[in-house]
C-alpha cells in the first residue's frame, strides 16, 4: 500500500483517457465508470463513481505496481486548493476514516473543481 502519511503523494497532470494502462479496467467493477485519469511521471489516479485508485509504479522496469484503492464511502470530508497567480499548482486533501489525510497535487490545467464536484456527489 502507498504510504499517505502527510505529505503530498504524486503531483498529477491531466492524461487522455486513450493512454489509461488496460491493467486498470481489470480492477473495476460492475457499474464502475471512469470519469478522470492523472498521471505523474510513471504513477497515476483514476477517479470512478466510486472510488479513486492510485497507482504506483515501482522498480527500474516498472513491472511492479502497487494499486491502492480508496473508497468515497469511507471519505469524512475534504478539501480543494485551487491554483493561484503565483501558484499553479492546485490541492485535493481527502480524509479517510481509519487512514489519514491524503493529498494530491495538481499541475496547471487540471480541473480541481470538477474533481470536486465529482467527490461531493459520491459522498453527499
Amino acid at each position: 500500500m502507498i504510504v499517505f502519511q502527510n505529505k503530498k503523494v504524486f503531483k498529477l497532470s491531466k492524461a487522455k483517457e486513450k493512454h489509461l494502462p488496460k491493467e486498470i479496467l481489470d480492477l473495476l467493477i460492475y457499474g464502475e465508470e471512469i470519469v478522470g485519469y492523472y498521471s505523474a511521471l510513471r504513477d497515476y489516479v483514476v477517479f470512478t463513481n466510486k472510488r479513486l485508485i492510485a497507482c504506483n509504479v515501482q522498480g527500474i522496469t516498472g513491472s511492479k505496481k502497487d494499486f491502492t484503492s480508496l473508497p468515497y464511502s469511507k471519505v469524512q470530508a475534504f478539501s480543494i486548493e485551487t491554483a493561484g497567480t503565483f501558484d499553479m499548482d492546485s490541492e485535493l486533501t481527502l480524509c479517510f476514516s481509519g487512514l489519514g489525510n491524503v493529498t494530491f497535487e495538481f499541475s496547471a490545467g487540471g480541473d480541481i473543481r470538477e474533481i470536486g464536484r465529482l467527490i461531493s456527489s459520491c459522498i453527499l
